[in-house]
Parts: structure tokens; sequence; C-alpha cells
């Protein structure tokens, strides 16, 4: 195969796999397990989206591929926030995991398996994991006291009450009995390992980070806690719950079968699947994971798989974070931007006006390759990268738009004018000299001569390598010489005679339409549905047939047959107009002033409440005095009842961007009311982190009002304090339970 100079791929991720002409029999492929404790954001998709593009790119070259992703749900933290909610922590990770699987999707995306920590497969598996690990000698009971972060589930060597190095929130002090693995026995093993390659790393800047930590010394690893119980009990001991770290990491193992023999749900006969299914696919061949977890993977994972006596994974590849207002998405700083902003903004603003008819499923799919497209364009992979709003419909607009999109659409449409929509039989590009059509001749064949077999390997190695962003570059490239054949041939233009007029438009549209196929079989990874609606456009049916027949395996220029008759014509990508920058704004920072809510206050005072619920005051009779308040219209007990206020607990806290004043609230009211969100302009008085799990009094039949995207759906009662009316929460001295409602 034809590679490329060193110097011109010099920032290759150095690929330890078969090149496109070989066939490998089987490819495991895995994300990160993501942590229940917030929403997903794009920051989930992105590490998602390239697993599925890396998934489809292998299911094409014939291996069989499994696609692994899933959810982290055990540990302090989580169960911390499931008592806030006032729930079980079983079904707070039930409604967390679930709205991750539901948005994959949503999104289209072909993982062959989610696995959850709390199924019982997993925790059959890891317990497997664990005796294994004691019964090697690698295990033993200690007692540990330092100090902890609740939030990373770590101990870490600094004093408590100091920020963590990680998340900067106060470390507590623990003094526990733990189970302890004897990591340290394995810091040589670890650093001639990825020196030598064997565990193979990547990008260089996260291998020389793991080897800089590994270097500076391991100690035993705490892998048990005593101080809460959500978790998989430790075999034996169950007054012990296993280390989550231990717990997750096992998740690449337990969904492909390990630990099978332990399970009562399975026959025998589906034991010695399960096990045969783990023979087939460990060692991973790739661990996809974001880089603030990779001391995790490279060095506590690779440890324990040792110590087990299991093989290690191939390669680990981290990516880099998504930066919002140049910091990392998360949901303590309140710079998440949700997915479904996304979606929805591209589904129904441009995919669904340009087509009114569209199924919501067809306006996700198409919306979800715009955010393919630009994650893994505008980032190199393994570097952090900016997100905007403006940032993503300038690159929609100029590449797919303007670009790919714009290409297909007047290639095929012109074919359809000059040749009935059939596409026209290539003409030899040899002329003898003085023939008009000779620089144009020469032109298309150097066009052709860069496509063949040696050329097109050459983008494929950059997709290979998973240098998304270059293989997208060159991709683009070969868009932009498409339109060069159309502009130089111009197959618009009369020339003197018809035939020579012919001549011109059969060369150049099938020129242009063979290079819409190569690039559409090039993107097909990246860009899944759209590249499905060209190749119908193009006449050749499923791209996914196609895909599984082998057919985009290996492209050589002349693939696309003369006569071949083209498929019902649409727009591809329609344009986005600049507007929608500012609606997706809105979606995610809801600061217009409504009635019953603004940014300046959340404390239902009676005129509010009259400004969105005007009630017939009757007049005071004289013989009563007026209030001694700010001059509020005396209302009747009636009036007083249509006011349900009840008491809630706040279970999540968030900014929300660019609203200083603004935090997006939710709040239960117990086991039998749904969970609902409040928008509250108490953001400059309190944080999020100091209302989870406060109780509050609400107005819980306020009628819903949209804020420019999100719904607020009640209100909190606070008293205003001071000449600028600070809040203060109403709460409680005793215990009240939740949905009490106050007369």
């Amino acid at each position: 195969m034809h590679q490329s100079s060193p110097s011109r791929h010099a920032n290759l991720i150095n690929w330890p796999f078969k090149p496109m002409s070989e066939t490998t029999k089987k490819f495991y492929l895995t994300t990160p397990i993501y942590y229940v404790n917030a929403r997903p954001h794009i920051g989930h998709a992105y590490s998602t989206i390239a697993a599925d593009v890396i998934a489809r790119r292998q299911r094409l070259l014939g291996d069989d591929t499994f696609f692994l992703t899933g959810t982290d749900e055990h540990g302090q933290k989580v169960q911390r926030s499931a008592a806030a909610a006032g729930i079980p922590p079983q079904q707070f990770t039930d409604e967390v995991s679930a709205s991750f699987r539901n948005l994959w999707k949503r999104m289209g995306l072909t993982n062959d398996d989610f696995i959850r920590t709390t199924d019982a497969r997993h925790k059959r598996g890891v317990q497997r994991l664990w005796r294994v690990l004691e019964e090697r000698g690698a295990i033993y009971l200690s007692s540990y006291t330092g100090a902890y972060c609740v939030s990373d589930e770590a101990f870490v060597d600094l004093p408590a009450g100091t920020p963590c190095p990680d998340c900067g929130r106060p470390l507590e002090t623990v003094t526990e009995e733990n189970y302890f693995f004897r990591l340290s026995e394995y810091q040589q093993p670890i650093i001639d390992l990825i020196e030598s390659g064997t565990l193979h790393i990547q990008p260089d800047t996260v291998r020389n980070e793991v080897l800089s930590f590994v270097r500076g010394g391991l100690k035993d690893l705490s892998i048990s806690r005593t101080t809460f119980d959500w978790g998989i009990p430790v075999p034996g001991n169950p007054k012990h719950v296993v280390y989550v770290w231990l717990d997750a990491l096992a998740n690449y193992i337990t969904a492909i079968g390990y630990g099978a023999e332990d399970r009562d749900d399975l026959t025998a006969e589906q034991k010695l699947d399960e096990q045969a299914k783990f023979e087939r696919y460990w060692p991973a061949d790739i661990h996809l994971v974001g880089k603030e977890i990779t001391r995790f993977h490279c060095v506590y994972w690779p440890a324990f798989l040792l110590a087990a006596g299991l093989p290690l994974p191939k390669s680990i590849v981290a990516n880099g974070w998504l930066l919002f207002e140049e910091s990392k998405m998360s949901k303590s700083r309140g710079n998440v931007v949700r997915t479904e902003t996304i979606l929805d903004a591209f589904g129904d603003e441009v995919y669904g006006k340009q087509f009114p008819e569209s199924t919501k499923a067809d306006r996700d799919l198409f919306a979800a390759d715009v955010l393919r497209y630009f994650l893994l364009r505008e980032i190199p992979f393994g570097q952090d990268g900016s997100f905007s709003f403006d940032a993503l419909i300038t690159r929609y607009n100029a590449d797919l738009a303007n670009g790919y999109g714009n290409l297909v659409s007047r290639t095929l449409t012109m074919v359809g004018k000059y040749f009935s929509g059939v596409l026209p039989t290539a003409l030899d590009t040899r002329y003898k000299d003085g023939d008009t059509l000779a620089f144009k001749a020469k032109f298309i064949g150097e066009v052709a001569g860069g496509l063949t077999p040696e050329g097109i390997a050459e983008i494929e190695l950059l997709l290979q390598s998973l240098n998304f962003s270059a293989f997208i570059a060159r991709v683009q490239g070969l868009v932009k010489w498409a339109d060069d054949v159309l502009s130089q041939m111009k197959p618009w233009k009369e020339r003197e005679t018809p035939e020579e007029t012919r001549k011109v438009q059969t060369q150049a549209l099938y020129q242009a339409s063979e290079m819409i196929r190569i690039i559409t079989a090039l993107l097909y990874p990246i860009l899944p549905y759209a590249t499905a609606s060209v190749w119908q456009q193009l006449g050749l049916g499923s791209i996914e047939q196609a895909a599984r027949d082998g057919e985009l395996k290996v492209l050589q220029w002349g693939g696309l047959k003369p006569g071949t008759k083209l498929g019902p014509l649409a727009p591809i990508f329609p344009r986005a107009d600049k507007g929608l920058a500012q609606i997706m704004t809105d979606m995610e920072n809801p600061t217009a002033p409504v009635p019953e809510l603004t940014e300046a206050s959340s404390i239902p005072t009676s005129e509010a409440l009259n400004a969105v619920h005007p009630v017939e005051s009757p007049a005071a009779p004289t013989n009563i005095p007026q209030p001694a308040t700010d001059n509020s219209p005396l209302i009747s007990i009636d009036d007083f009842a249509k006011v349900d206020l009840r008491v809630a607990q706040i279970v999540v806290a968030e900014r929300i961007p660019k609203a200083d004043k603004l935090l997006r609230l939710e709040v239960v009211l117990g086991p039998n009311y749904p969970r609902r969100q409040i928008l509250a302009g108490i953001a400059e008085y309190y944080t999020p982190e100091s209302l989870i799990g406060r109780k509050v009094v609400i107005v819980a039949n306020l009628a819903p009002r949209k804020m420019r995207g999100l719904e607020s759906q009640g209100m909190v009662v606070a008293a205003s304090i001071g000449p600028a009316g600070a809040p203060v929460l109403a709460s409680f001295l005793e215990d009240v339970e939740l949905g009490t409602r106050l007369k």
C-alpha cells in the first residue's frame, strides 16, 4: 500500500492495526462508560461519535466488530445524589442511564451493547475478578486514613479541607478499613510495557504524562469502601463494597462474557456461549477515553489485568476536552451544551423547514450528521478543541451546504437536465493536438490519476490513524477538485456544435459524478445519514448494504457504471441561517424575562402572582385595616387557596451559560410526583453546590412558562431582603415531609 512521508503526517496517531488492504478477524472497541452524575452533553457525544466512526469503518472492512458503551453507576457521589433526590439509588441511576441510552439511539449510533455497572452480569463479573485477584495474592486487608474526594471517588495526597487538584472540591477526611491492591509491585512492569510499545498509549503527550506518573512511584491502592454501601459487595465480606474504579474498569470484560460461569440467569449452553464471546473479543483493540481518566486506564487497569493473568488492551487512545468559553464543559461550571440543542435546532429549523413532511427520526439523524462532521473536522483528535454555535454554523454552511451538498445538487441536476437522469458514458480522455478540449481533457486525466487505489489509500490512512480532521480536509479537497472540473469544463455552456457541447457535458458530468461516488464512500463513516441519501440519488441503492457487501472497502476510479439511472433528487444540506446561533443560544440560555420569573428575583410576591393569575379583589370594607405592607392588594381566602405551596427538595442545581443571575433547578416533591424543572434568579446569592438536598417551598400550580427554550414549572419562594431585594429561601427548622402543602 502507498505510504506517505513521515513529515507529511507527523501528527498521525501511531495506529497499531492492519492497513486497509488486509482483513482482521475481530475488532473490539470501547468508549469510557459515562458517570451518571449529570445529563449527557456534547462532550460525552464527542467520544461516542468518534467510536461510532471507527466501528462503521471496521465493519465496512469486513471485520467482526463489537462496539461497547455504557454508564458507570456506583459510588458515594451517586448515593448522595439519590438521597438528595429522595429516591433509591437504583431508580436514580435508571433515569440518568436511560438518558444516555436514548440519546445514542436518537443519534443513530451503532453500539452493539450498552453496559451498566448495576447490571447483574456486571456484578457477577466484578466479583469473579475480585476472587481471582485475591487468590493470586494481589489483595490484602488493612486500614487507611486520608483526604478523600467524593466527586472523583479517590484518596488524594493532600490535607483535608484543601481543594481537590482535579475537580477543586474540598477534600474530606476518611478513616476506614480497606482492602488494598498491590499496585506498587507493578511499577516497573508498567514502565517496561509502555516504553516497549506493548501497552500502546496515544497521543504521545498522554503517554509521556502516564510514564511520568508511574516513574514518580506507585503506592498500593485502596480498592474497597465501608463508609457507604452503593456498590458491589466484596465476595466473603459484604460490609465492604468494591472501589468504584475497579468496578467501572471491569465493564470492558464483563460486557463480553467474563464471569458468565457464575451467572444464575444463564443455561449451561448460554454460559459456554458467553465464555466463547470473551475468548473471541478480548483483548480490546482500542479503549477510547477522555484524557482526564488516563491514569485509571493506563496504570490501574493494566495492573489489574496483569495481576489477574489477563491480556492487556492493544491500544488506549485519549481524546481532548471540548472547551466552551475557554474552559472544559462540565456540570459544575455551568457551561455544558446539550446535544439535544443541536438536534432540535438543526433538525427542526434547517431540515424540517426544507422537508416539512420529514419524520422526527429523519430530522434527528440529519442534525446528528452535522454535529459529527463539525466535531471531527474542527478538532484534531487527541487535542482540546473549542465549540461555539457560530463556528458550527459557519463550518456547516461552508463545507456541507456550499461544498459537498452543492456539488451533489448541481452535478446530478445537470445529469437530469442533459441526460434525462441517466449517467452518460465516460469518453476517452485522449484528444489529438489542437482539439479545443485538449486542455480540459488533460485536467480531467489528472483528477482521475489522483484517485488511483494508491491515492485513495493515502487518504484512507488518515482515517485509519484517527486523524479525522485531516482526513475530512483531504476529502473536502476532492470536493473542490470536482467543482473545478465543472468550472473548467462548463457543461452548461453551448459550444460551436451540438456534438461538441454533448462531448463536454458527457465528459464533465461523468467525471464529477464518479468523484461524488468516491467522496460519498469515503465520508460514509462520518456522515452515515447524508451519504445514504446521496448514494440513493446516484442510483446505487442502499449505502448500508454496499458497506456490508464490501463495495466501500476498495475504492478505485471507474466504479460508477454508465447507464445508471439516478434516484429521486432532493437537497442534501439546506443552508443554515445565521439566526440559528441565537436560537441555540436561547435554548441553552433562557434569559428573557417572563411574568412569573425574572433574572432579578424568584420571589413570588402578591404582585407577581397577580400578574400571572389576575384575580378580582373585592373592595376592602372600611372597618378592616389596610395591610402594613407595600400596598399589596387584599385577597380573599379563596384567592389564597388557589396558590398551591408545597415542600420540595432540590436535587439538581446548575448554572445557565451566559446568565449570571439564573440557576436551573430540578426539584422533587416525593415518590408520587414527577420531577420538575424551575428556573430561579438566585445565582448571585447561592452556589449550585450549596442547594443540592435543600428543602424549599415552591408554588406548585403555577402555569409552566418557557424562557427562550427551557420551561419553568413552578417558582421557588423566598423573602426579599434589603434595597437590592436579595433572596433568602424559605426553609424549615423541623423535618417536613416532601410534598406537604402549606396552608
